[in-house]
Order: C-alpha cells, then sequence, then structure tokens
C-alpha cells in the first residue's frame, strides 16, 4: 500500500527532474556550441563529458538539497533562494574541478557565474510559471462561484491566509480587500490585494465590495478585541472565520482557518482561576459527586480527576451519563496507567435517605459537590412534585448526611433562577440555597457553601444547541421575545468556578460569578445564524413564541441591597443574605404533601420562600 502511494510522488520527481535536465542540456549544449570554436581538438572530447557530469551532478544535487519534494503551487521566494544557492554552490564546486583537470578547457570564474545565474533563472522561472498556472487554473474554476471576501489584518496571518487561499482549490474565496488599522499600510498594496482601514469601518467596505465572508487573520486577539470586531458587522449579513488563537505564528506554519466560536460572540473571557489552590482542595481526598452523569456532573468529574484526589465516587439516578462517563476514564487508565485513581459508580436517588446515608457510611467523602437537580423551567412547571423532592428533599438528604459524617465540605451547584423566582425551579432552589445555609449555622465539622451561576453554554437543553440544530434544519430559530436576556457562561468555566468557590468556602457563602453585561438571546440568534452564512431573517426566519411558564425576561445574580464580598479572585464574590428563615415544619410539610393538587404544592413553596407567586398569563 505505502509503494502505492508514493509512486505518484516519485512520478512527479522524475517529471520535474526530465524537465531540468532538458532545459539545462538545452543550455548547456549553447554554451558548448558557442565555446567549441575556441576548444583545442585534444580537449573537445573531455570538456563535452565534463558538461554532460556537470549537468548530472547539478540535476542529483538539486534533488538531494529537496528542490524536487517542494509544491510546484506553493513555490516561493525562500524556495527560489534555495535554489539559487543550490546553483551557485555546484558551479563553485565544477570550478575547482576544472582547475585540476588540464585536459578539460578552464573556463573564467565570470563565465561560471554568468552560467549559474542563467541556469537558476531558468529553473526559477520554471516554477514560477507552473504556480501561476495552478492559480489562474484555481482562480478560473472559482471565479463563477468564488465567497468574495475581506481579510482583517495586513501582517503575517494576513499572509498566509491569502497564500492558503490563492493554493488551495477547495477553499472557495476570493479576497477582494484587506483592511488593517494600521496607517502605514492604509492604501497600499499587500501580496497584490489592497489595504483599506480602519476596522471600525469594516461594515462600509463589505457592502461596497458585496463580500460574503470575513476572514479575522490577527494573531493571538483577545476576546475583547475579537468581540469588538464582530460587533462592527453586526448588520452585516457575512459568515465570519478566523485563525486559531496561536501563540506564536511562524512563515513555515500550516495555516488554518476556522469558525468564529459561538462562545466568542458573548465578548468575555474567561474567569482565571487559582489553580495551586484548587490543587491543595481536592489532593487526596475522597470526593463525592451527585448527579455526575450531567452537563456539569461530569465536567466536574473530568476536572476533580485532573487534580488527584485519593478517589471520586459518581452517584447520579441515570445511568448511561455516569456509565459513559466510566468508560472514558477507563479508557484513559488504560492508555496512562499513572494517571488511575479509584472512581466508584453508584446509582441511586438523593431522595432516598437510606440509600444516601448509606452512601455516606460506605465511602466516608471527604468534599460533596451537589450537582444532582431538574433545571429545565417549562418541564417543572408541569412536576412541582419531582422538583420539590430532587431540588429540595434531595438537597437535604445529602446535607445531612456530610453533617452527620463530617465531611469537611458541601458545595451546592445553585442558579441566578433562585433570585426572585419566578418559577417553581428557581424556587426550589432558593429553598435549597435556604438548606444549605442553615446546615452550616447549625454544624461543628462541615462547611456549607453555594455555588451560583447563570446560562451553561452547551449544557443540555441550552440554547446554543437548540440554536444550532434549528438552523441546521434551515429554520426557523424560536426565541420566546425579543427584550429577553441571559448571563452565560461555558461548563469548563462554571466548574472551575465551582470548585475555585470550594476552595474558598469558610461556610455559608453563596457564592456569585461576575458573568459581564447579559445577552440578548435574539442577538446571539442573529449571530449565529449569520455566523453561519445565513441572512436572518431572509435565509432562516426568527420567530418569537413568547414567555413560556414560570420564564422572567431577565435573570439576576444578586437580590439588590445584599451584602457582596469580594473574594482573592476578582470575578468571584459572595453574596450573604441579610437573614436565614429555614423551618423544619415547612420541610416536613413538603415531604408529607407531595401527592397534593399542584397549585397547592406550588402556593406552598413560594410562600417557604416569603415570596408571592407570580400570575402567569
Amino acid at each position: 500500500m505505502s509503494n502505492f502511494i508514493l509512486r505518484p510522488k516519485l512520478r512527479s520527481i522524475f517529471v520535474h527532474m526530465a524537465i531540468d535536465f532538458i532545459l539545462l542540456g538545452f543550455l548547456l549544449a549553447l554554451v558548448f556550441w558557442d565555446s567549441s570554436r575556441t576548444i583545442e581538438a585534444e580537449m573537445f572530447l573531455p570538456t563535452l563529458i565534463f558538461f554532460i557530469s556537470y549537468g548530472i551532478f547539478k540535476l542529483l544535487v538539486l534533488a538531494l538539497a529537496g528542490i524536487y519534494n517542494i509544491i510546484t503551487s506553493h513555490f516561493g521566494v525562500v524556495d527560489a533562494m534555495k535554489v539559487g544557492i543550490v546553483s551557485l554552490a555546484t558551479t563553485f564546486v565544477a570550478f575547482i574541478v576544472m582547475y585540476f583537470l588540464p585536459q578539460v578547457k578552464t573556463w573564467t570564474i565570470m563565465e561560471l557565474v554568468t552560467l549559474s545565474c542563467s541556469e537558476s533563472f531558468i529553473l526559477i522561472s520554471v516554477r514560477f510559471a507552473k504556480r501561476l498556472v495552478h492559480m489562474y487554473a484555481v482562480k478560473k474554476d472559482r471565479s463563477f462561484l468564488a465567497n468574495r471576501t475581506i481579510i482583517i489584518g495586513a501582517g503575517l496571518g494576513g499572509k498566509m491566509i491569502i497564500d492558503e487561499i490563492r493554493n488551495n482549490p477547495k477553499l472557495n474565496n476570493e479576497v477582494v480587500a484587506f483592511v488593517d488599522d494600521d496607517d502605514s499600510k492604509i492604501g497600499s498594496s499587500f501580496s497584490g490585494v489592497k489595504v483599506y482601514g480602519p476596522i471600525s469601518n469594516i461594515s462600509d467596505y463589505i457592502k461596497h465590495f458585496d463580500v460574503q465572508e470575513v476572514i479575522v487573520a490577527i494573531a493571538n486577539i483577545d476576546k475583547d478585541r475579537l468581540f469588538q470586531i464582530l460587533s462592527y458587522m453586526d448588520e452585516d449579513n457575512v459568515k465570519i472565520k478566523r485563525l486559531p488563537l496561536l501563540g506564536n505564528l511562524s512563515a513555515d506554519q500550516k495555516v488554518e482557518i476556522m469558525e468564529v466560536d459561538i462562545h466568542e460572540l458573548l465578548g468575555r473571557d474567561v474567569i482565571p482561576l487559582e489553580n495551586e489552590e484548587i490543587h491543595e482542595f481536592i489532593k487526596d481526598k475522597v470526593v463525592l459527586i451527585t448527579g455526575a452523569g450531567g452537563s456539569i456532573g461530569s465536567e466536574l468529574t473530568r476536572q476533580i480527576f485532573n487534580y488527584k484526589p485519593k478517589r471520586i465516587i459518581m452517584f447520579d439516578i441515570y445511568e448511561n451519563g455516569v456509565y459513559d462517563l466510566q468508560q472514558e476514564f477507563r479508557r484513559l487508565c488504560n492508555r496512562q496507567h499513572d494517571l488511575c485513581i479509584e472512581l466508584e459508580v453508584i446509582i441511586g436517588s438523593t431522595y432516598n435517605h437510606d440509600r444516601i446515608d448509606q452512601l455516606f457510611a460506605t465511602y466516608r467523602p471527604d468534599l460533596v459537590f451537589h450537582a444532582a437537580a431538574y433545571k429545565h423551567v417549562p418541564l417543572m412547571e408541569d412536576s412541582p412534585q419531582e422538583a420539590i423532592r430532587t431540588n429540595i428533599l434531595g438537597t437535604y438528604n445529602v446535607a445531612l448526611a456530610s453533617n452527620k459524617y463530617e465531611v469537611q465540605k458541601m458545595v451546592l451547584v445553585s442558579t441566578d433562577k433562585a433570585v426572585r423566582p419566578t418559577n417553581v425551579m428557581g424556587a426550589t432552589k432558593a429553598f435549597a440555597e435556604m438548606v444549605i445555609q442553615h446546615f452550616d449555622s447549625i454544624s461543628a465539622k462541615t462547611s456549607f457553601s453555594s455555588v451560583r451561576f447563570g446560562n451553561v453554554l452547551g449544557s443540555n437543553g441550552s440554547v446554543i444547541p437548540v440554536f444550532k440544530k434549528q438552523i441546521e434544519a434551515g429554520g426557523p430559530v424560536t426565541v420566546t421575545d425579543p427584550r429577553i436576556t441571559r448571563f452565560f457562561m461555558t461548563i469548563p468555566e462554571a466548574v472551575g468556578l465551582i470548585l475555585q468557590s470550594g476552595a474558598y468556602a469558610k461556610g455559608g457563602e453563596i457564592f456569585v460569578l461576575d458573568m459581564g453585561k447579559p445577552v440578548k438571546i435574539i442577538d446571539l440568534a442573529e449571530k449565529m445564524i449569520r455566523q453561519a452564512g445565513f441572512i436572518p431573517y431572509k435565509d432562516i426566519k426568527v420567530e418569537f413564541i413568547g414567555l413560556r411558564p414560570g420564564e422572567k425576561l431577565y435573570e439576576e445574580l444578586l437580590i439588590d441591597g445584599s451584602n457582596q464580598i469580594k473574594t482573592p479572585n476578582a470575578k468571584i464574590f459572595i453574596d450573604i443574605k441579610d437573614e436565614i428563615k429555614f423551618d423544619i415544619n415547612t420541610f416536613t410539610w413538603f415531604e408529607q404533601n407531595l401527592t397534593i393538587g399542584k397549585d397547592e404544592l406550588v402556593n406552598g413553596l413560594f410562600k417557604a420562600i416569603n415570596i408571592k407567586r407570580p400570575v402567569i398569563e
């Protein structure tokens, strides 16, 4: 098979060598014929043999120097210099050999340099000519369907991209302009294409050149700057791509053009973490993760695994998620035995008090991350019994066992929907926060805390994958209300916050992330449609379907007037509620009345958190 694969390459090398042999032979024949009139008879044959040997020697040196391995369609200035150097070197060797062969006519150094330059000119010209023919053929093939493209950044990244576009037939682009902020470049020509500026005027150039695609070619661009550039094109119907965020671009590095990640459209950098502190917090501990098969739980398991705990217990009611996670870690351990730690998968419900007590008695966890929860707002409006059973009673059981078995720290995964909740899910999480603060107030050995954050990109049921599927299906993209806003973060970011907060926790805190500005969902939908190369409302329709039961127009991370305490991480702070109100009688009432009418149960829930139940019109 390998021989079969190599044949086309060998054939190409032999063809190029044959072409060079013919051209060099023709040149040397002309030179020899011109000089033959002055060659003495006894020197004629040795000189002829020397010329032929010289030509063969030059071809062999060119081959050994890798000249024939250069892809002609990528032949550039550096390659041309390489050809010139090899040609001069072989000529120098020929001059030395000629000096020691008295039977061969001796040429002057200037004559040989002239010959070498002529040879180099022919070899280089042939290769550049072939490259131009290739570029013309590629351009001709694309001419009717090519995407008119602007490259932002007339630097090394831009040069790499335009070279790749010109040489790669699979990239169906025609670069019509560069755009840059550098005044010294604006108005000049870069790789044969005019440079315009500044970048803030990109929208005007998109309209002027009828552009379909924009490529951001600024290496190491930070997310704030990228988001600013993307915002200049908010109203333009173009597909946006960029270079990867490479540490050091080099001229010989293969360029890769990639789609703009939807995470980058949110315009916020990843929250930095104190990894050393988290490592000390996790290392050599027995860690229990409830809801380990879910979006947050599984990422918690992965990140905790990297901090070298003694053992991880993955607890979930749903077997498929934790089974997949277990197999993932087994494959990892099979590849790298030194990474293996003890991993246990336990199936069960947090609502089952006896099962939870048995779990804690058996494994004696040092740290507990409670991620098991029902989180889908509309579904929990229809099934408040299950939301209360899992989010409240389940949390109570885990907290009770954590206190009983003297766990070092328990961290509840909460949500911004727990702030002034308007839905069942948010109300149950608000009550769960009260449970956590209650146990912290009575516990002598265990620290209890909560972590509150907004919507998680890519989690099950998140708006991002929903929009992606709708766009892939050709639309429509459904948005509940044009005014609706949400805070967003990535799954790894959310989990990093949970771990960092757990390391900071002293007891009773509700940790909150500074998530920047809330994002309008309609803006996110439109950007995703444009990023996919479609025009919102034209190619892909956007439909407003109205707020779902229990849904808010906007979310909050803090209650106005609440106390905010800074942490060592500038992006994480603490919300301390003014007053903790947890009534064990209310908890008992929930436990005994899960089968009563839905309205009565929900009314009791909102009364328990001292919030008037919203009226859904």
